[in-house]
This record gives structure tokens, C-alpha cells and sequence, in this order.
């Protein structure tokens, strides 16, 4: 049994919080740099040369990439075979605050949805675990701006809606988001399950790698297909046109009921930031 102090949690959010705000994806600047070499309309190679830029400098003066710091979602996977020593939630707040403070980052959570009092320090954090076997702690951090959160959409289908449905909702969900979610987009699609479960593999899909696909060959070859429809929709960067409105189509399916075919699809922005770390 691997004792892990609850200290050690609250160090690495914290850490993740900044990293996450401050620095672009490797994958995703390389997905913006092919955007760029492949553009033919100039406002759209402007817009990304812009974004490029905004990240060196965000990078090099440590400010956040986009004054909107998310909502931290935190995905938690946890080896059976290790023991928290302490309260394992209360050390997850405990970095998000401390994050959200020392890295002077906007504080955008509001205690109730409806009195809308911002807690003053980006907590509580939404948390998401997972038991897996072994020793290990995998920690990460997807703070999440809801101008790409907002444009969320769950769809139960009938089965008989078929996979010709399922594509319909995900690029009917693109097009009804348009510009807000601040394009080029990632798009995390959850088919199967239940409803809750769709929704939870739809972010799910926006922590995959964007030069990864579906390890099935009938859904990497839907992701394809897909981007080409959403690219071919014409939004492009900043909602100014262009062939690069999405940089990938992330799906991420599971079996469901004889009655069902939930497709849930959540859309990253731009950065569809997330950073993280073994402890």
C-alpha cells in the first residue's frame, strides 16, 4: 500500500491550475501552425498568427492565455493500491484556491447558480474519479471557460437516428455555437452510455491528444469525416471565415441501452486548456 499525504494532492493542483492557464499544448500549436501553413483566406492566417503570438507572450510574461481561467474540472485517477493520508477532496480545493490565488488568476465561480455570489477564490472545483489498478495518482487539471461550455448539447436519440443522427448533432451543435466558443474549436463528442455518462466522455474528449484518434476504425474514420464537415462550414478562426474552424473531433463511445443512443457534445476553444501530473 503506497501512502500519498494529502499536502503532496494540494501542491500538484495548484501547480496544474498555473501551468494549465499560462501555457499552450504542444499539440495544439502544432494543430494551430498546420491551420496556418493550410489557410487561404487572410483573416483567418491572421487571426492564428495572433493566437501563436498571444501564447508566446502569455508564456514568456506568465499571464494567462485568455482572461477567461476556466471553472477547474479535475479528473482524478486513483490506484487501489494507494492510500490518501488526509481528506483527498478538501485537498483538491485547497489547490484550486491556492492556484487560482498565487497564480493571479480570474476568479469566476459563483457559490449558487441562481444568488450568483462568487465564492471569491475559483472553488469549489468540479471532480471527476476513477479507480484504476496499481499505486499511481494521475492528476488532471481542464479549467474550463463557458464561452465553449455554454455551447454544450445533449441529445438522446432514438436508436434508430443511427450513426447518420449522431452526426447530425454534432455538426448541427458546431453550427449552433458559431463563434462563441472562440474558434478553432476542439469538439469532444460522448456516444452510449446514459445521459450522464455521454456528458462526462464529451469532456473526456477534449483531453485526448488532437493528432489522436478513436482506436476503433469506424469512429476514427466518423472523427475524420466530421472535421471535414465542420471545417467545410465556413465559421473559421475568431467566427471570420476559413477552412479551420475545428482542429480535431474527439469521440469517445460506450455500450448502452437496447432503448437508447445518447450523444452528448462538449466544445473546447481554442486552448482547450488542461495540464497534468503523476504524483
Amino acid at each position: 500500500m503506497r501512502e500519498i499525504a494529502a499536502a503532496a494532492v494540494t501542491e500538484a493542483v495548484s501547480a496544474l491550475c498555473i501551468q494549465a492557464n499560462l501555457y499552450l499544448n504542444g499539440d495544439i500549436r502544432q494543430a494551430f501552425e498546420a491551420g496556418l501553413a493550410a489557410e487561404e483566406n487572410a483573416m483567418a492566417r491572421e487571426v492564428l498568427a495572433k493566437l501563436l503570438q498571444n501564447a508566446d507572450i502569455a508564456a514568456e510574461k506568465r499571464l494567462p492565455i485568455c482572461q477567461d481561467t476556466g471553472m477547474a474540472v479535475v479528473f482524478i485517477e486513483l490506484g487501489q493500491d494507494v492510500h490518501i493520508n488526509g481528506d483527498l477532496e478538501a485537498a483538491i480545493h485547497e489547490g484550486v484556491r491556492r492556484g487560482y490565488e498565487t497564480g493571479y488568476l480570474r476568479k469566476s465561480v459563483v457559490r449558487d447558480p441562481v444568488n450568483r455570489v462568487n465564492t471569491r477564490d475559483n472553488t469549489p472545483a468540479v471532480i471527476h474519479y476513477k479507480i484504476v489498478a496499481g499505486e499511481g495518482l494521475k492528476i488532471i487539471v481542464a479549467p474550463k471557460g463557458f464561452g465553449s461550455e455554454n455551447m454544450s448539447v445533449l441529445r438522446m436519440l432514438k436508436p434508430s437516428d443511427g450513426i447518420e443522427g449522431v452526426k447530425c448533432a454534432v455538426v448541427d451543435a458546431v453550427k449552433a455555437a458559431g463563434a462563441n466558443p472562440c474558434p478553432p474549436i476542439v469538439v469532444g463528442v460522448g456516444v452510449g452510455g446514459t445521459m450522464e455518462k455521454a456528458a462526462l466522455m464529451a469532456k473526456e474528449g477534449l483531453l485526448r491528444p488532437v493528432s489522436a484518434h478513436h482506436a476503433d476504425p469506424f469512429w476514427a474514420a466518423v472523427e475524420r469525416e466530421l472535421l471535414t464537415e465542420i471545417n467545410a462550414l465556413g465559421i473559421g478562426p475568431a467566427g471570420f471565415g476559413g477552412r479551420t474552424t475545428a482542429l480535431a473531433v474527439h469521440i469517445h463511445t460506450y455500450p448502452t441501452h437496447i432503448a437508447g443512443l445518447p450523444v452528448a457534445v462538449n466544445i473546447g476553444c481554442h486552448v482547450t486548456r488542461h495540464a497534468e501530473m503523476e504524483v
